[in-house]
């Protein structure tokens, strides 16, 4: 195996733990419309996809999707931004990895991404980062992963993405990449970890450090 130049993050359920940010959030767009919060399912859905996707599924069949989606766009997100958790090592992780590696995002937020990286100072770490409004196609379709190798021109042997839900594992199976499970032990992975600083001991291995 060729030796690992970048290392691809999922935002959501990686970088943070956002299930409250999400629940939250969804759960004012719900009661807006004077609806009942999501159900556990629900909560699941929304973690994984995009807002445009989540807004669709949570107000399937209740005539207000059109006007929810208007007011999802004109929404500020800042009052969540404090209900996000940065996961435990990430910090850490990040400052081993950078000198070696290319560092990216894959997510399927929006135009949320750009100010939750900027209010945590995690902005300058990565040199790309790839949201559903940068892709045609969001995951699991492979798209965000092909761009980001392209923006490094490197090959997916060259790449390892880190993700924690069924739709990272789908993403990374499509594009053919590596793909390294956070705290989930349930999916098909390469590797498992259940700690950040795990992958700088997989990443050491595999560069020979």
């Amino acid at each position: 195996m060729k030796r690992i130049k970048a290392v691809i993050f999922d935002c959501d359920g990686v970088l943070f733990d956002s299930r409250q940010a999400n629940t939250h959030y969804y759960n004012h767009l719900l009661a807006h419309f004077l609806l009942p919060p999501m159900k556990p399912d629900e909560e699941a859905f929304v973690h994984m996809h995009t807002a445009g996707e989540s807004v669709r599924h949570i107000f399937r069949g209740t005539g207000y999707e059109g006007k929810a989606q208007d007011y999802r766009a004109k929404m500020d997100y800042t009052p969540f931004l404090d209900d996000l958790i940065v996961e435990p090592g990430l910090i850490p992780l990040l400052e081993t990895l950078k000198p070696r590696f290319g560092l990216a995002v894959a997510t399927n937020r929006s135009d949320t991404i750009s100010s939750v990286l900027r209010k945590y100072e995690l902005d300058g770490f990565f040199h790309i980062v790839v949201s559903s409004l940068d892709v045609l196609h969001p995951k699991p379709h492979p798209e965000c992963i092909h761009k980001i190798l392209s923006f490094f021109h490197i090959s997916q042997r060259e790449a390892v993405y880190v993700g924690d839900s069924f739709v990272d594992y789908e993403t990374a199976r499509e594009a053919q990449i590596f793909f390294v499970a956070y705290k989930n032990p349930l999916l098909d992975a390469d590797e498992h970890v259940s700690s950040l600083m795990e992958i700088a001991d997989l990443l050491t291995i595999r560069r020979g450090y």
